[in-house]
């Protein structure tokens, strides 16, 4: 993986870890990267697709190629940030604090900061070991105008920051027939289209 080399003399790198299903990614996912660079001064951004999301054990996303794919077309334009493919080698289903081990033993010198949401930073404690990735990672926490709750021993950095855009919304329009969607990278659009994703089954 294209990690940051670190020199002697240079302050350690800042790097954002943005995990999610991005199924598909869209506008305010970018917005939402955007933001905490400028905020909290990150080098980096990685935007690190879940294989298989313990928290979604029910609906079952695009294939993990296709999700890195567009990834990878959404950021293609932004040399801060990179689609990582790190889950795709580790044992499913996807655990945050095993992601976040692997990078912070591959970059030991990075600080690095765990992107996530208001909901997710609320049920943080149902998460599989929330210590251990807590020991590894401070947390960016999306707060959509709702300051989130302090947690002991957890280093936590709100985000006050706000954008309609809907993966669900825009899997629904697209399962209606719709080619494109205000929400989506025109080149997102184009590929989603190209294979035929997000279509409903009975056509």
């Amino acid at each position: 993986m294209n990690h940051h080399a670190h020199q002697a003399g240079q302050a350690p790198p800042r790097i954002g870890l943005f995990g999610g299903t991005f199924d598909p990614v869209h506008l305010g996912h970018l917005h939402i990267a955007r933001m905490a660079r400028e905020t909290m001064q990150l080098d980096q951004v990685r935007f690190i697709p879940c294989r298989v999301s313990p928290h979604k054990p029910d609906g079952k996303p695009a294939a993990f190629a296709h999700r890195m794919k567009m990834l990878e077309l959404a950021l293609a334009n932004l040399p801060w940030a990179v689609a990582d493919d790190i889950e795709s080698h580790m044992d499913e289903p996807s655990y945050s604090w095993r992601t976040a081990d692997v990078l912070h033993r591959s970059m030991p010198e990075a600080s690095l900061f765990w992107i996530m949401g208001g909901d997710q930073w609320t049920a943080l404690h149902r998460w599989a070991e929330p210590e251990r990735l807590a020991a590894c990672v401070e947390f960016i926490v999306v707060a959509r105008g709702v300051p989130p709750e302090p947690r002991a021993g957890f280093a936590m950095h709100p985000l006050d920051c706000t954008h309609p855009a809907s993966a669900t919304e825009i899997r629904r329009a697209i399962a209606e027939g719709a080619q494109d969607h205000p929400w989506l990278d025109p080149v997102v659009a184009a590929y989603i289209v190209s294979h035929a994703l997000y279509r409903r089954e009975d056509g």
